[in-house]
This record gives C-alpha cells, sequence and structure tokens, in this order.
C-alpha cells in the first residue's frame, strides 16, 4: 500500500515513558475500522531494546507498520535546541521534527503526545478538512495567550491580543510538506531562543508564537484532558499525572481505560509505580539540562 493512502503518527519518547505508547498504541488498533494502513513512527530517546521488543509485539503488523527513528538522526544540522530551565525531557521538543520523520511524499501527519489514548477511529482525525492551515490543533486549558501560568507573557511585545486563542501540542495534525517549506522547525526554535526568559511550557510556547492566528481550532474532544468530566472524548490525554503512578489525580474513568488497553498488551499486570519516581525523573531532566548548558 502506498503511503500516501497510509494514516501517519508520529510520536516520542525516552525509555521511562515508553510503557505509555503501549497503551496508545492498542487503543489505536482496537479502535481502527477503516481500511486505511496506519504508519506509527515511533522516535526513539533512548527506548531500551527490551522495551522495543514488547512494543513491537503489541499491534497486528497487517493493520500497523512500526517504525523506528532515533532522535539524534531526525534533527537538522542546522539546529540547535535552547535548553530551557524546566523539568520537561528534551524528548517534549521532538514534536517540532515530527514532520523530518516522514516520507517525503506524505501530505500529512498527526502527532500524539504518548500520553494519550484515542477512544474513537483514528480515521476521523486523520480525515479532517486542514484547509489552507500547516497545523490543526486543539485550544489549551488556558485558552489565550494572556493566561500567566500557561500563555504567551510578551504577547502584547508581539503584536498579538489578549483573547488570542493559545493552543496545546500534545495532538497536532500537520501538513509536513508546507511545514518543511515554511521552515517553521526553526522558526520555533529561534522564536525559543530569542525569547528565552518569556518561554512557558517548553516547545509548546514556541508553537503559539510562530503559529499565532495560523492554525485549525481542533473539536476539543480531540484532545480531551482527563481530569476534565466527559462520558465519550474522542482522545483522552494525561496532562498531569500520568496513570502509571499511584498519584494520579484525573478522572478514574480515564485510568480505567488505560489500564484496559494496557492489558492487552505485554504489561499485563503492571502495577502503578510511586508519584515519587516522577519526582526523580523530574530532577534528573533539569540535571541534564544544567550539563548541556554548561
Amino acid at each position: 500500500m502506498k503511503n500516501n493512502n497510509n494514516i501517519s503518527i508520529v510520536v516520542a519518547s525516552d525509555n521511562h515513558y515508553a510503557i505509555l505508547i503501549a497503551a496508545l498504541l492498542k487503543s489505536i488498533e482496537v479502535n481502527h475500522k477503516t481500511e486505511e494502513h496506519i504508519d506509527f513512527h515511533i522516535i526513539d530517546d533512548g527506548i531500551s531494546p527490551k522495551v522495543k521488543k514488547k512494543l513491537s509485539a503489541i499491534a497486528d503488523p497487517k493493520m500497523i507498520t512500526l517504525k523506528w527513528f532515533k532522535s539524534k538522526e531526525i534533527i537538522p544540522s542546522n539546529i540547535v535546541i535552547p535548553v530551557d530551565n524546566s523539568a520537561f525531557p528534551l524528548t517534549v521538543y521532538m514534536r517540532v521534527f515530527s514532520p523530518y520523520v516522514v516520507d517525503p511524499e506524505v501530505s500529512r501527519l498527526i502527532y500524539l503526545d504518548v500520553d494519550t489514548i484515542v477512544q474513537d477511529d483514528i480515521s476521523k482525525l486523520w480525515n479532517i478538512d486542514l484547509g489552507n492551515y500547516t497545523v490543526a490543533a486543539a485550544q489549551d486549558v488556558g485558552k489565550t495567550v494572556d493566561c500567566e501560568w500557561g500563555g504567551i507573557k510578551n504577547y502584547k511585545d508581539l503584536g498579538l491580543t489578549a483573547d488570542t486563542k493559545y493552543f496545546n501540542s500534545g495532538v497536532l495534525v500537520i501538513n509536513p510538506k508546507k511545514w518543511r517549506e515554511e521552515d517553521l522547525s526553526n522558526q520555533v526554535i529561534t522564536a525559543l531562543s530569542t525569547y528565552k526568559e518569556y518561554v512557558q511550557l517548553a516547545d509548546q510556547y514556541g508553537l503559539n508564537v510562530v503559529l499565532a492566528n495560523k492554525w485549525q481550532m481542533l473539536d476539543p474532544k480531540w484532545n480531551w484532558f482527563a481530569f476534565q468530566e466527559d462520558k465519550n472524548p474522542s482522545l483522552v490525554h494525561f496532562l498531569d499525572i500520568k496513570p502509571i503512578f499511584t498519584s494520579y489525580n484525573s478522572q478514574a474513568v480515564y485510568r480505567d481505560e488505560f489500564y484496559r488497553y494496557l492489558s492487552m498488551t505485554p504489561w499485563k499486570g503492571f502495577k502503578p509505580i510511586s508519584g515519587n519516581q516522577r519526582y526523580v525523573r523530574k530532577v534528573i531532566n533539569k540535571i541534564k539540562k544544567a550539563f548541556l548548558k554548561l
């Protein structure tokens, strides 16, 4: 089957959160009812061979093909990722380079954060009308750029009004050809470097600066935050504490759904781990960034 007929999905993960891919991958497989084949691209930021083997055993190859990419190999040579002071792993910046992962002839991709599960047929998201936009996304929790804790602090300096809509970058539908033509990866990284004192939520800041008023709005059901109540979202995003931790604090129904999918994978029987490990990871991420700055 030609790539143009395939659904292209891109995710990125380090070894610690690779277990989340298992539930996401199974959720996509279970709910995909149309005939398109799925190319599932995984940007590997240090996933162990053992975990890769387990992930490779999850999906039916007749429906889903896994494609692996080393994180260091997909960043264009002329781009240097700026190191911020947040506890976000550097893996989060990989979404900015997702259009360089897919084959050149692919005209659309879906980028998904690994802390998501899909509750509807992914083909419905795949077939949304992008119009002339390069990116479609759903509004973030803070809604607009004037959100103090998660918006664009310098929005006035950038000529934006307070009510300019602000999107969450965890679910993106992208035209990769237009993205590459517009050199958006470079633009986002430049924005992050230029306005580094204003950066909040890592690359999401840069994406919203570069794409302000230039993105298609998705129905929020395609990026439904797990702390919100809803009976039937199409995609659930575990924005806060992930369901692999005992300290998970969002809706219980979505945690149950996560474990329903996980139980269909080699991680069947997995028990939530201590929330303390989450804080350890944050400290490790900050230490790594401190070394990179040096």
